[in-house]
């Protein structure tokens, strides 16, 4: 291995780290991993596929499921095939182009969907606060503008994050301490501070806070609202079918990203950097198809229908 890398080239190659390096857990590992991947795989292209069959699920509320589905499982894809087949393979490698990959695409699809996350939000709150208007200020128009922005945004953040990252020479021993390319340990391979990607990466945690806090309010607003409401079944549909599991996966995806990148990097590699990282890269995906459709009658009658008609 080589311990020199004063400029990466396309020919270089990354170490990634390994959950472990006994043959027998490493299989155990992929195993356990490729029935997660499975499971979010055939969760959120379920999910996918009954929103466009159902014609009742054609509200903003289902649009906004069905593009979360689809980052989901773009999300997923981006870490967990490739770590099944280094533990397989026993060569936890990644080429240089390989790695850019992994960054510029995972900061695409997490910011995107940090940002429709909160769509979400804002869309349960109007549902619900403002019921008589929600037609008007969620029209399929502004719902297509939402998504849109989104994607625009993850986009620019993706590109912002990926050319700051690789713009600084990288320095010894080629070992990324994570099981696939994320920022912070690349950051701690280069020769000098990285102060364009630091930057960068405090603007998007003040972006995400916010996003955070908007979420908060959103959910304070409609929880109020919801106690008012003199129907107990009214309660249990508007928050605990689809409010309440909204906030959870928001909480879960960002604050184990917050950790993740606010907490200084060990000198040694850590167990618990892969442990969080896990709750931000694989958590997400595989829970939201479950969260989603686990208490909502809509989804429920759409898939009894799909198993009739087959």
């Amino acid at each position: 291995m080589s311990k020199e890398m004063n400029n990466f080239t396309f020919g270089r190659t990354f170490f990634l780290m390994g959950f472990s390096d006994i043959r027998e857990t490493q299989i155990l590992h992929s195993v356990l991993f490729l029935l997660i991947y499975l499971a979010a795989l055939m969760g959120n292209l379920l999910i996918m596929t009954l929103i466009i069959k159902d014609h009742r699920l054609h509200t903003p509320m289902y649009f906004f499921l069905k593009n979360l589905s689809f980052l989901d499982l773009c999300l997923i894809s981006i870490t967990v095939p490739k770590s099944i087949t280094n533990s397989l393979m026993n060569c936890n490698t990644i080429s240089f182009l390989g790695c850019v990959c992994q960054v510029f695409f995972f900061f695409l699809l997490a910011t995107t969907e940090v940002a429709l996350l909160t769509v979400m939000s804002y869309d349960r709150y109007v549902a619900i606060c403002h019921p008589l208007r929600y037609e008007v200020k969620m029209s399929n128009e502004v719902c297509v503008q939402m998504a849109v922005s989104s994607w625009v945004n993850g986009g620019l953040n993706a590109i912002l994050h990926t050319a700051c990252t690789f713009s600084v020479p990288m320095c010894g021993s080629p070992e990324v301490h994570q099981f696939f390319c994320d920022v912070p340990q690349l950051l701690s391979l280069a020769c000098s501070y990285n102060i364009g990607e630091l930057v960068i990466i405090g603007l998007s945690l003040v972006l995400d806070s916010g996003c955070f806090v908007f979420i908060d309010i959103s959910y304070i607003h409609i929880f109020s609202t919801v106690l008012r409401m003199p129907s107990k079944e009214g309660k249990s549909k508007a928050f605990f079918s689809t409010c309440l599991p909204h906030l959870i996966v928001v909480t879960l995806f960002l604050s184990s990203g917050f950790f993740a990148y606010l907490r200084p990097l060990p000198k040694s590699p850590s167990p618990l950097d892969l442990l969080v990282s896990v709750f931000y890269t694989v958590m997400p995906p595989t829970l939201n198809p479950f969260i989603y459709s686990l208490r909502n009658k809509d989804m429920k009658m759409a898939l009894r229908e799909l198993q009739i008609s087959r």
